[in-house]
């Protein structure tokens, strides 16, 4: 049986990032795990705004994203996760707080992009899955069993080659 001990869900509080936060929370619970919620805020770029615009403060960034990070509420009741909040860049910070926590297995959403936005922007999730050292779990719809009646998947539970 695999041995999962430590579960890492890293989100930046998108739709497909809840889709992975529901099945990590389920992982944690079946394999009696603990669960360890990541958000990691990016340095901004002062390219990302133009001239005569002036870019976010910093400090209410932090403070939006820790009480967004606190108001995640985890499935069932005696579930329970562990919050962290980092700054910098997100796949090397996810790796870094996976290897510190000693995490058994990765639970991520992705955003799916392919071709030239994916050449561009890049995408952490690949990233993460390539230099992991621990299993990585890709995300990208609900999970079937969480549908409702009827309702068919967007996306797919996939996993990126290494």
């Amino acid at each position: 049986m695999l041995s999962i001990q430590t579960v890492l869900h890293p989100t930046d509080f998108s739709e497909r990032s809840e889709n992975a936060f529901q099945l990590a929370c389920a992982l944690t619970r079946d394999y009696g795990a603990r669960l360890v919620v990541l958000h990691v805020v990016a340095p901004l770029s002062p390219f990302a705004y133009g001239e005569g615009l002036p870019p976010p403060d910093p400090t209410i960034l932090l403070r939006e994203a820790k009480d967004h990070l606190d108001r995640l509420e985890v499935p069932g009741a005696d579930a329970r996760a562990e919050r962290r909040l980092e700054e910098g860049d997100p796949a090397a910070e996810i790796l870094r707080v996976a290897q510190e926590i000693d995490a058994s297995l990765i639970v991520l959403g992705t955003h799916g992009r392919t071709g030239l936005g994916r050449l561009l922007i890049g995408s952490v999730a690949e990233q993460v899955v390539r230099n992991a050292e621990c299993p990585v779990l890709t995300v990208s719809a609900p999970f079937p069993g969480a549908l409702p009646t009827g309702a068919s998947p967007e996306g797919t539970v996939e996993a990126l080659p290494r």
